[in-house]
């Protein structure tokens, strides 16, 4: 029976699931503004506080912005600096 069964992948136990906003998402908030988690959940960019918020650097920014996040990729980073704001990593 053993050797007839199919082999199946395997979970990984500490994956960490994220909740996921890009940069383009980001040009709804006003010049200067304070983007953070809350703010995010308000806005409908995130469903839920449970999984920690990790910003892509997916799209183009055109105003400076203060986000803070838990994750941060350096190609978002790169985009908000660029613009003028500032990533600030929360943990």
């Amino acid at each position: 029976l053993q050797r007839r069964l199919p082999k199946r992948g395997f979970t990984n136990i500490f994956r960490v699931e994220r909740a996921v906003v890009n940069v383009r998402d980001l040009e709804k908030f006003d010049a200067n503004a304070e983007v953070t988690v809350e703010v995010l959940l308000n806005r409908g960019l995130i469903k839920n506080l449970n999984k920690p918020v990790k910003l892509l650097g997916d799209g183009e920014l055109s105003k400076p912005l203060k986000v803070t996040v838990h994750a941060c990729s350096k190609k978002a980073r790169e985009v908000v600096e660029k613009a003028g704001g500032e990533v600030v990593l929360v943990s």
